[in-house]
């Protein structure tokens, strides 16, 4: 009898990368729509009548929590994406068929449909209550894909691979053409799965670990190839949506007081160094670039959680999650990007961030990268308990109190930036606190001012600035400090051009 156990066949993210490898050293093949006009040209509302029947759930009677079910192709989700199976022996397709979907009010043909696919697929997992299946994932759509974690709703996104994003020659967009996913044991608390991306400059093999919790995390490695060069690679990227918030008020009369799915960019670089960058909804392009060498995490944070930030019954966006895209391993040199596009509605994601190297990839070598992106609501724990951080930014007109006490606005622009934490709770109210700021040579700072907020027992900064030319963006950074140390994270702020 042996001593030695024969290898196990196993399904890995090598099997992946090798078809990426293939894919990449040949021209990229345009992938062909076959899905009729009418649900190429269907509405969103119609979209939505096509739902997929619950009871017949793909491992409904295997002896799982994990559940999957299937969007049907339509709209401009019109190319089929293949999904595949592996057991512990096999790899076999996840065939489509019609029957699986209710097309509600939907009148078509069923012959036009029965050669169809899915467009994209969505995990289940028993995440709110035991007895009930909750969708936690949903892939769908290029290479997007969404997260939550209990008691969240969907909100902003994650991607697989970014390219050429806000530059003059086009984004293009890659997309996952295959998926293959590990049917789970019975007592498994995670899922496997991997996904095969392709675009006409890009391919790539992608493997996911999803951990369903309060909070639902995901460990994903990923081997990319670029068939081309690229002018900018995205690693990481996160979408979101952000309309208006306290830093930008609406408008227009708006009921709500907030409207965005993202508030802010954090930033936790390499050095140590904490740094969060409101958002804004600006008028023209804005693109921001913050230099880290091996960052140690970044995302796109919805800090101010109440309902009251929000007043919106609907769409709940105090329940949707931040991102937090935690590096493996060393990154080397590059920046973290910031996009913001100007939007009138809250249906386009205008936001996006994402890491890119300094150093590109070779042509058809192959780049890996690994990291772990955590879907949370408890912003508080995303920070340095040894560092306050800013909890709102309010902007206003600036104005100075008159002797008669009316207040009169001059011309100037005030921001006032609450800085709370442990950290700063801890420290005696009278506690000698200042702000270290910097402006750019496009502002004039008129008042700086640092005071104790007995409600929040941390401390508001008060800044008010001259813009000399309204016409040119103003770039703003500060913290408190207590001599020569350092108590907050760094708040940086890009004031859009006013034309």
């Amino acid at each position: 009898m042996s001593l030695y156990a024969l290898p196990s066949w196993a399904f890995t993210i090598d099997d992946v990368a090798k078809q990426a490898q293939q894919l990449a050293a040949k021209g990229y093949e345009a992938p062909k729509s076959n899905v009729p006009s009418q649900f190429r040209e269907m509405k969103f509302a119609d979209y939505q009548q096509i739902r997929f029947n619950h009871d017949k759930a793909y491992w409904h009677d295997q002896p799982t929590p994990f559940k999957l079910e299937f969007y049907h192709q339509g709209m401009y989700f019109d190319l089929p994406v293949k999904i595949n199976e592996v057991t512990a022996t096999t790899v076999s397709e996840i065939k489509y068929s019609s029957d699986l979907f209710n097309f509600g009010s939907v009148n078509h043909d069923p012959e036009a449909v029965k050669n169809l696919g899915f467009a994209g697929f969505k995990i289940l997992y028993p995440i709110n209550q035991a007895d009930k299946s909750d969708e936690i994932v949903s892939m769908l759509g290029a290479s997007y894909f969404r997260v939550i974690g209990k008691g969240q709703v969907y909100g902003l996104s994650a991607r697989g691979l970014a390219i050429d994003t806000a530059l003059a020659s086009g984004e293009e967009f890659p997309r996952f053409r295959e998926f293959w996913i590990e049917r789970p044991q019975a007592n498994d608390k995670h899922l496997v799965m991997y996904a095969l991306l392709d675009s006409p400059r890009a391919t790539g093999a992608y493997r996911f670990v999803i951990y369903p919790g309060r909070d639902t995390s995901i460990d994903v490695q990923a081997r990319v190839y670029l068939r081309d060069k690229v002018g900018k690679l995205g690693l990481a990227p996160l979408t979101s949506m952000f309309l208006f918030g306290k830093n930008q008020p609406a408008t227009t009369m708006n009921f709500r007081p907030e409207l965005h799915d993202s508030n802010g960019l954090s930033i936790h670089a390499g050095n140590g160094e904490w740094l969060w960058r409101p958002l804004n909804n600006p008028r023209h392009l804005a693109v921001s670039q913050f230099q880290v060498e091996n960052p140690r995490g970044f995302g796109l944070l919805q800090r101010g959680r109440s309902f009251e930030d929000f007043e919106d019954l609907d769409d709940r966006y105090d329940l949707r999650p931040s991102g937090w895209v935690e590096p493996r391993g060393d990154w080397g040199k590059g920046h973290v990007e910031l996009v913001e596009i100007p939007t009138n509605d809250e249906t386009n994601d205008n936001i996006v961030a994402f890491w890119t190297p300094e150093k590109l990839p070779e042509i058809g070598k192959p780049f890996d990268i690994a990291y772990r992106m955590h879907f949370s609501r408890d912003e508080d724990k995303i920070h340095s308990p040894e560092l306050g951080y800013v909890k709102q930014t309010l902007r206003s007109a600036g104005d100075v109190k008159q002797s008669n006490l009316v207040r009169q606005p001059d011309g100037t622009s005030a921001f006032q930036m609450d800085f709370i934490g442990p950290a700063l709770k801890a420290l005696d109210e009278h506690t000698p606190i200042t702000s270290q700021i910097s402006v750019g040579d496009n502002a004039e700072v008129v008042e700086n001012n640092v005071r104790y907020n007995p409600v929040t027992h941390g401390w508001r900064l008060t800044l008010r600035l001259r813009v000399k030319d309204e016409k040119q963006p103003t770039e703003m950074r500060a913290a408190l400090v207590n001599g020569e140390t350092t108590l907050t994270e760094t708040w940086s702020y890009l004031l859009p051009a006013n034309e």
